[in-house]
């Protein structure tokens, strides 16, 4: 057995598969999310502990021969938290989280150094875990005196289970101090914050190694002591090893409340200039980029909760039959956007709306806009080099047929939707798992899903879309500045 652990912003999920990779159970503990202030946005690293400890325990009563059974453990998370440790490891505050937004003008500082884009290959973006530093450093100095590490939040989690201060590449190339390209930490970066080496954790690859479970707590749940527990994963690097997405040019739009467009590289391929998020996958050799829209199917929902209909019932009431562009055009920046403007003042629009469009004609616009902001990431990853062949679809948008039908044919590729099964994170870690306790090869381990249906692009309809793509990218410069 192998298990994979996942720490989300609202919970942590435990996942058990065997060794044909047939999940056996799962469990998971919620977990909250504080707000302060305005903008911020953190977490208490003791929640991580105490929800993985109700999850461990559950699985523990449900599957105890399965538990001592485990060979292996991986683990996943939430990326870019700054987990601050003092002296014996002690938790000095609550953790950063990815969201909060606090330190804009320090990863706007930061930004404007050069180094920063030239080694990492990424904007510094407020999210990212070093201005968040560069943030205590300068409002809580007292705090950033006693730091003796700096983890992200599943290597916390490592910590307790292991003891050791260990992390992986993939999670690391979002802290903006990684040389993602030669795959160490930067000390110029470091240095650039205040902080040197000697405040990070140790580097391996998400499948390999990265330490041992501990006596006490394998007792606890059942467990062997010494299991492996690999390095692991961030959450997207993670899903994407649940999901197959790990040979080059491999790739999975994921249509949840924010849309993701992630492809798998064998080289490092930087684009920052276009937003494009270039990260280290949780392989050896591999890299992926990754185009990010804040508002995929929380677009929808927001309209839907406008009209007061149900969101699965506006994309039903539109049949089956693609229609032709709805000649309303829609941004979906609703809360800003990243890629490929990394403009958090920029707000969504309607354009072009007239006596005759309807309810379904609007519902067509912003489906249209979330697929034109999904071409966006395609073409940003064009110009990085990355050329997608096919795309699978996961996320809750994904059970839209006539929503996959019309990406498909505004991204010009095929789109598939996989059979049904948990490809998420927890998934994907317990795969990592497998591969550092058995030394398992990834191409032997990390295949992708049966497909259950694939939805080609509509040749006759991809000359009007591509017309109305080149509307909805006119109207960003058209208004930035407008509604700011």
């Amino acid at each position: 057995m192998f298990l994979g652990i996942d720490l989300g912003t609202s919970s942590v999920k435990a996942l058990l598969i065997d060794g044909e990779q047939r999940i056996v159970a799962s469990a998971s503990a919620p977990v909250e999310l504080s707000r302060p202030h305005d903008g911020w946005s953190e977490q208490d690293p003791a929640d991580w502990i105490a929800a993985t400890e109700t999850a461990l325990a559950a699985l523990k009563q449900e599957q105890a021969a399965a538990m001592a059974a485990v060979r292996g453990i991986g683990l996943s998370g939430h990326m870019h938290g700054a987990t601050l440790l003092g002296d014996d490891d002690a938790v000095l505050r609550p953790c950063i989280m990815w969201n909060d937004v606090r330190s804009h003008a320090e990863a706007a500082a930061l930004d404007a150094d050069p180094r920063f884009r030239e080694i990492t290959g990424n904007i510094v973006f407020p999210g990212f875990t070093a201005p968040k530093l560069v943030w205590v450093r300068n409002n809580e100095p007292d705090t950033f005196a006693k730091v003796r590490k700096v983890l992200l939040p599943k290597d916390y989690l490592r910590l307790w289970l292991t003891g050791e201060h260990i992390s992986e590449m993939s999670d690391s190339a979002g802290t903006s101090w990684l040389d993602t390209g030669a795959r160490a930490w930067s000390g110029d970066l470091l240095a650039a914050t205040g902080l040197g080496e000697e405040h990070m954790p140790a580097l391996v690859e998400g499948s390999e190694p990265g330490g041992r479970l501990r006596g006490d707590i394998a007792s606890r749940f059942g467990l062997e002591t010494g299991i492996v527990v690999a390095g692991g994963a961030g959450d997207n690097a993670a899903a994407a090893i649940g999901m197959g997405t790990v040979h080059d040019g491999s790739a999975f739009a994921s249509l949840g409340t924010s849309g993701v467009l992630f492809a798998a590289n064998d080289a490092y391929s930087p684009n920052p200039a276009s937003a494009v998020h270039a990260f280290c996958h949780a392989i050896p050799a591999t890299w992926h980029q990754m185009g990010v829209i804040l508002s995929a199917t929380d677009a929808l929902n927001w309209y839907a909760k406008l009209v007061g209909k149900d969101p699965a019932a506006l994309t039903g009431g539109l049949g089956d039959m693609l229609e032709p562009p709805s000649g309303v055009a829609f941004l979906p920046y609703l809360s800003g956007e990243r890629t490929p403007h990394n403009d958090a003042a920029i707000r969504g629009v309607f354009a072009g709306l007239g006596h005759d469009d309807d309810t379904a004609a609007l519902t067509r616009a912003v489906m249209e806009g979330v697929c034109f902001a999904f071409r966006d990431c395609l073409e940003a990853l064009r110009e990085a080099g990355t050329t997608l062949g096919r795309v699978t679809a996961v996320g809750g948008g994904s059970r839209s047929d006539y929503w996959l039908k019309l990406m498909a044919t505004v991204l010009g590729v095929p789109v598939e939707l996989p059979a049904d099964g948990d490809f998420g994170a927890a998934f994907g870690a317990a795969r990592l798992g497998l591969m550092a306790a058995e030394g398992a090869s990834p191409a032997a381990v990390c295949t992708p899903p049966a497909v259950q249906k694939t939805h080609e692009p509509d040749r006759a309809m991809m000359s009007a879309f591509d017309d109305a793509y080149g509307r909805y990218r006119a109207l960003y410069p058209a208004i930035k500045g407008v509604l700011a």
